[in-house]
């Protein structure tokens, strides 16, 4: 029996969905504990792609159980729309899939707040996807959410929607926007409420009973370690705890019972969005970008890229007290010539081995990079350590001193049998 953690050591878009499609084989539950639609997983099955922003991509297995934790902020459209799409594709969602009663509801003022927000901030805005997940969280600790065992009570739901529209509105008049119509939301939400109600339950108590039972469980982080709300970036951050503590907060699992915490994280670094990244490099970004790589599965907006950042993911490691972690997109360095790793900041004659919290420091941070010879070889047709190039195991060797913590997966592809155990 295993219950395992599994979190991005990164800024998010590590491949994810993929290792998690791939430890899903010997899971039976797979739950999704943060983060909303702005999250997006992309699994490839042959030549299927499917992308999943709220369903946990074990979903794409058959006989798996699949959970949509309390710290999950849900656009209902959305979700209606994400199950409509898995139905189209024959992919089986009844009764092996399951909503927490006490998630939060992302509504439309959440995303006409976030709009509103980032104008605001003009040249310091965030960089968020718009998708209402910033607001819905902020409304959640100010304890005037709708939960999801609101939202299916269509009275209790109509009474909260009044009360909430009406506040909402007068800011955005105020702020010569349009108000917001109580009927058309109403209508539109009143009916995804039908249709997800079916779904929704006391989902700690299904994930207690599955441990009890002995089941094997999977948690499902979304964006990264360093977008963290207290361990990233700050301000340059989501709203939720993307750290493997906020897997056991926001699925009622107790951390007692966590055997093993994964991390996933790509051969070199990407970040989307504002915010500091101390290995950002043009050259490698143009080479990326040119072989059609590195555009978010959400946004479809091109991701900035660096050199892998071995001074994060050693801070990630710490942080999460990740044991082991799967490396993914190494063929995307193929072709490089020289590949570096950075392995240490420089500011002002200081150097730091671990990430500044102070954002004044770390954006002035200069890395200290290790260069490696190129392997110029494809590694696509690659499934075993043997078979590897002889640079390609000295720089994944180098990858692991730096990082301080075992590589046990590689990807060399999108598709699901691109992976294999090292």
């Amino acid at each position: 029996m295993a219950n395992i953690i599994l979190v991005g050591a990164q800024w998010g878009d590590e491949g994810k969905g993929k290792i998690i499609d791939v430890l899903t084989e010997k899971s039976d539950v797979i739950v999704r504990t943060q983060g909303g639609s702005n999250a997006g997983h992309t699994v490839f099955i042959g030549t299927q792609k499917y992308v999943l922003h709220l369903i946990p991509s074990g979903i794409l297995h058959p006989n798996k159980i699949c959970v949509i934790g309390n710290g999950v902020v849900i656009d209902p459209l959305s979700l209606v729309k994400e199950i409509d799409g898995l139905l189209a594709m024959n992919i089986i969602v009844d009764n092996n899939f399951y909503i927490s009663q006490t998630a939060h509801v992302v509504m439309p003022w959440h995303k006409q707040l976030d709009v509103l927000k980032e104008m605001k901030k003009g040249d310091n805005k965030i960089g968020t996807t718009k998708n209402g997940i910033g607001p819905t969280y902020s409304e959640k600790a100010d304890r005037t959410g709708i939960r999801f065992i609101d939202f299916i009570k269509p009275e209790r739901f109509k009474k909260l929607l009044k009360e909430r529209l009406d506040e909402h509105n007068k800011v955005f008049v105020e702020n010569g926007m349009e108000a917001l119509d109580f009927n058309t939301i109403l209508e539109q939400y009143s009916v995804a409420a039908q249709k997800l109600k079916p779904f929704v339950t006391d989902t700690v108590l299904l994930l207690h009973k599955a441990r009890k039972a002995k089941k094997n469980i999977l948690f499902e982080g979304a964006q990264g370690t360093f977008l963290d709300i207290d361990h990233g970036t700050y301000p340059f951050v989501t709203s939720s705890n993307t750290t493997a503590g906020g897997a056991c907060t926001g699925s009622g699992f107790p951390p007692t019972a966590i055997d093993k915490v994964m991390a996933v994280a790509k051969a070199y670094s990407t970040r989307v969005g504002s915010g500091p990244m101390p290995s950002e490099n043009a050259e490698i970004a143009d080479f990326l970008h040119g072989l059609g790589r590195e555009f978010g599965a959400t946004t479809g907006r091109p991701r900035r890229c660096g050199w892998h950042d071995a001074v994060a993911t050693r801070t990630a490691v710490m942080i999460n007290g990740i044991t082991e972690m799967a490396l993914t997109n190494l063929d995307g360095l193929d072709e490089m010539e020289n590949i570096k790793i950075c392995v240490a900041y420089e500011c002002d004659g200081t150097r730091y081995d671990y990430l500044p919290a102070d954002l004044e420091i770390l954006e002035r941070c200069k890395p200290v990079y290790e260069t490696f010879p190129g392997w110029k070889t494809p590694t696509s047709k690659v499934r075993s350590w043997n078979e590897l190039p002889e640079n390609t195991k000295q720089y994944l060797k180098a990858l692991e001193k730096y990082c301080e913590v075992k590589i046990t997966i590689l990807s060399v592809g999108p598709a699901r049998d691109e992976t294999f155990n090292v």
